[in-house]
């Protein structure tokens, strides 16, 4: 499998998200036109200044939401993602922008990542983590992060919180933290400790220069709308 591809050149055509919502034309449209998330170019601006070499990883990087404004701040970006059209939409952005040389995607899995051992100073794992159907795929795309990642890579992670239920929601049956409550499909939700122990078996400690902190949880004695998943974001660091 290639290792970078022009940002007009991809793996396969062959949409493994094909009939999901994820390549539905109304959502590759809407995340086409979202914002960056706010404090990750924050956080990438000052990676930029500390790495000796700006390499980023975008895992599930969508229609570029984050990757071509990253490509814009200097780095160089490989975003991975199932989708094909939202691949397309961002192949699009970094052609119009003229951030060809920057933006390389891959039509690629998270758990296997087409790309050589301790190759990225960042990698950005927004919304993608919380996807993973199991335990067991989640934990391969921890490892498969880690791998890619050199020592002293920075890792900012945004994804769902066990939060997102009371405490007596019950999950899968033999899984640690999947549920199927907020969509109906199994997704990963976990508490701030095991998101800490879970990364720290791969390599990853938390960095104080983003601190953990919680989106949309409800307010103490108020009910969760049921609409809006409680998210974590926060940065690590590769250790070793």
């Amino acid at each position: 499998m290639p290792q970078n591809l022009s940002a007009a050149c991809y793996v396969s055509r062959v949409d493994p998200l094909a009939g999901s919502q994820w390549s539905a034309s109304g959502t590759v449209a809407g995340f086409a036109k979202s914002a960056p998330n706010a404090v990750l170019m924050t956080f990438a601006e000052k990676e930029l200044r500390r790495s000796g070499s700006a390499r980023a990883l975008d895992l599930g990087c969508g229609a570029g939401r984050n990757a071509i404004p990253l490509a814009r701040l200097g780095w160089k970006i490989v975003g991975i993602d199932l989708s094909w059209p939202m691949l397309c939409a961002a192949a699009t952005r970094a052609r119009e922008d003229r951030l060809d040389d920057w933006v390389n995607l891959v039509l690629a899995p998270m758990e296997s990542i087409p790309a050589r051992g301790r190759s990225f100073d960042l990698v950005i794992a927004h919304g993608i983590w919380n996807l993973a159907r199991s335990a067991v795929r989640f934990r391969r795309a921890l490892g498969e992060a880690a791998r890619v990642a050199k020592p002293g890579a920075g890792l900012f992670v945004f994804t769902f919180s066990r939060n997102t239920f009371p405490p007596q929601t019950e999950g899968v049956v033999g899984e640690p933290f999947v549920f199927t409550q907020f969509s109906g499909e199994p997704q990963c939700f976990l508490t701030e400790a095991q998101l800490v122990a879970e990364l720290g078996c791969v390599g990853f400690a938390p960095d104080p220069a983003v601190p953990f902190r919680e989106y949309n949880r409800p307010r103490l004695g108020a009910l969760s709308s049921g609409t809006m998943p409680v998210i974590y974001e926060a940065a690590f660091r590769r250790e070793g």
